[in-house]
């Protein structure tokens, strides 16, 4: 590695910036407000979570981001990656929509042939993070093999061998089961935890966010705003302390009645 890469990838990855955006969609009821005015800032480097209850507009929200959903009012900006690129995002989905007939490396592969990565370091940069997410020795295993668990660790080692600067999650542990999503954070939060990537991870589990995000954003009922930011302290984050139940609970009440005085957007808990 040269002393300019390795500058570079020592950086912090790139901030995101939601700034002003609304949506809105038709319906054969009438005209649909899902997002209104939202606006966030996660920091280069950052693991942030979107939080807010079910139908609020998090998982639309992260389509814009990601460019899968047009932007009808408002601005998306991401910063230029450490090297100087335009940021290269990678998508994380609930499921992991993995290729049937292709092997864990295959669909791994997959994405950095695409890449036009050449066959051989391909196949060692997807070894290097099937093993980073714990699946070494599964993989010529086909899809249909694995367990929910296991299926969503391939989608996440898929999206990590792209090497992304801005790594985009969409409530990717909801249906596994509780045992497997606890393994899966504790997994994320270690892989992450050295990395440049910025993170903006979507879940309508409070405790999860909590636990995984640097940075909580929580979103209101549709249509979706965001009424406060919340950045937990290392006690806070700590699942076996009372900090976190406690941060856990107001956020909870927050969401129930988001109108009974909770913090303007930018408070910290």
């Amino acid at each position: 590695m040269t002393k300019a890469s390795k500058a570079a990838a020592e950086r912090p990855g790139p901030e995101i910036r939601v700034e002003d955006v609304s949506l809105r969609y038709e319906t054969r009821g009438g005209t649909v407000q899902a997002l209104a005015d939202c606006s966030l800032t996660v920091a280069g480097g950052a693991f942030a979570c979107l939080v807010g209850p079910s139908g609020c507009g998090k998982s639309t929200l992260l389509d814009i981001v990601a460019g899968l959903a047009p932007l009808q009012d408002g601005r998306i900006g991401i910063d230029r990656g450490p090297d100087g690129q335009p940021a290269r995002l990678a998508v994380v989905f609930q499921k992991p929509a993995l290729f049937p007939w292709k092997t864990v490396i295959g669909n791994i592969v997959f994405g950095l042939d695409a890449q036009g990565i050449p066959r051989a370091e391909a196949r060692a940069r997807a070894r290097q993070y099937i093993g980073l997410v714990g699946l070494d020795g599964f993989e010529t295993a086909y899809p249909h093999e694995l367990s929910g668990g296991m299926a969503q660790r391939v989608g996440i080692a898929r999206a990590l061998a792209l090497q992304p600067d801005v790594l985009l999650m969409d409530e990717p542990f909801a249906a596994v089961d509780a045992q497997t999503r606890a393994l899966l954070q504790e997994e994320l939060r270690r892989i992450t935890a050295h990395s440049c990537m910025t993170v903006l991870f979507v879940t309508h589990d409070v405790s999860e966010a909590v636990y995984l995000g640097d940075t909580v954003f929580v979103m209101s009922r549709r249509p979706g705003r965001i009424i406060r930011t919340v950045s937990p302290d290392t006690e806070q984050r700590d699942r076996s302390s009372g900090a976190f139940a406690r941060i856990t609970s107001e956020i909870f009440d927050l969401l129930a009645h988001p109108g009974a005085g909770g913090a303007s957007h930018g408070e910290r808990a």
